[in-house]
């Protein structure tokens, strides 16, 4: 007689989900982009002087 097939059931708690750039507002990515644009000019400059 065949069994039913089951799956292990997994009563851990859910973890709080990390950071993420799709949890960020439209501004706020282009303000993490700003800064990255800002930080590579800066390490740019730094380089030529």
């Amino acid at each position: 007689m065949a069994r039913p097939h089951t799956h292990p059931v997994s009563h851990a708690v859910p973890q709080a989900p990390g950071w993420s750039l799709l949890r960020l507002s439209a501004l706020g990515r282009m303000g993490l982009a700003a800064g990255v644009v800002t930080l590579l000019w800066i390490a740019t400059f730094a380089v030529i002087a």
